[in-house]
């Protein structure tokens, strides 16, 4: 059965990965910094405003600014301040905008918070207190730079999904809440994904999506959450060849995906990806996955944008 949220008869398409198109073009993307570290030179700027650029090229609907790592926690690692974190926040928001505009079609533009500490170590969430603040201060910089909604990404428990929802939907933005889970479509924290979905719900999430997720991992998931009517759902999954790497390792350098960007663009003819309402690429996904997606529906006059995109991300949408 269609869910709700696309009512055009396609989805909304998220970007693909940045990280991987940085270290393609040979940057580095490490601790602590990890992508925002471009951000910190013009060069690194310039890199990060090309990428976004080809995602728009590609047809996106809502493009991911720069601000995983934006944070102080981040800044304190990297031996400087909040007023750094604080400005680099508002400069990844400006270079996403800039992209955004190369179109006349409206793009809306995301800002994303990711888990304060790692994305693949549950057991290394702080205490309550701790999420309240620092999601709250992150979510408060996004508010002033302008988004139009915020991506909590990433996410392997659901006390700190639930905090930052709760701090984004504080300041009235509408909120996608995503989570990582294990092959077998849990968290991977080992909570319910089912449980986690109803959790975010509640805290103000119009959408759920998995994501950073091996395509088998994220069918799991998304089947139990597709029986359990949870309402929005999306999904950007990991495409990166990872043979011989051990699982949720970052490694700084380049991995080519391991899925085409013909066979990516066939997810949605099968189940559970079909009626998926909000679609995208993580890790290994680049442009050409997301054009290959966007082919699939016919382009409306104003360059493929149908009219009522932007309806459905406006607050609470």
């Amino acid at each position: 059965m269609k869910r709700p949220g696309a009512p055009d008869g396609r989805p909304l398409l998220l970007d693909g990965a940045l990280g991987t198109e940085l270290q393609r073009h040979g940057r580095s993307v490490s601790a602590p910094w990890w992508t925002a570290d471009c951000l910190l030179d013009a060069a690194g700027r310039r890199l990060v405003t090309q990428v976004h650029a080809a995602y728009v090229a590609a047809g996106v609907d809502v493009l991911t600014a720069d601000t995983f790592r934006t944070t102080p926690r981040t800044a304190h690692r990297a031996g400087t301040g909040p007023d750094t974190a604080a400005r680099l926040a508002h400069v990844a928001v400006s270079l996403a905008r800039e992209a955004a505009a190369t179109v006349a079609r409206p793009v809306a533009v995301a800002g994303s918070i990711a888990p304060i500490e790692d994305c693949y170590r549950p057991e290394l969430v702080p205490d309550e207190a701790v999420l309240r603040n620092e999601h709250a201060w992150l979510a408060d910089q996004l508010a002033r730079a302008g988004v139009d909604l915020v991506l909590v990404e990433t996410m392997n428990t659901i006390r700190e999904a639930v905090a930052a929802v709760g701090a984004a939907r504080a300041h009235g933005l509408t909120t996608w809440a995503s989570f990582v889970c294990a092959p077998g479509g849990d968290l991977l924290s080992g909570e319910d994904v089912v449980a986690a979905a109803t959790a975010v719900r509640a805290a103000g999430a119009s959408a759920v999506l998995v994501n950073c997720t091996d395509p088998a991992g994220t069918e799991r998931a998304l089947a139990r959450l597709g029986r359990a009517g949870a309402g929005r759902l999306g999904a950007y999954p990991n495409l990166e060849d990872r043979t011989g790497l051990p699982p949720a390792t970052p490694v700084d350098r380049y991995l080519p995906p391991a899925v085409s960007p013909a066979a990516f663009a066939g997810l949605p003819d099968t189940d559970p990806w079909r009626g998926l309402d909000i679609v995208g690429g993580c890790c290994g996904a680049g442009p050409e996955h997301i054009g290959a997606l966007r082919a699939r529906w016919p382009r409306d006059a104003d360059e493929g944008q149908p009219a009522a995109a932007t309806d459905r991300v406006t607050p609470g949408g």
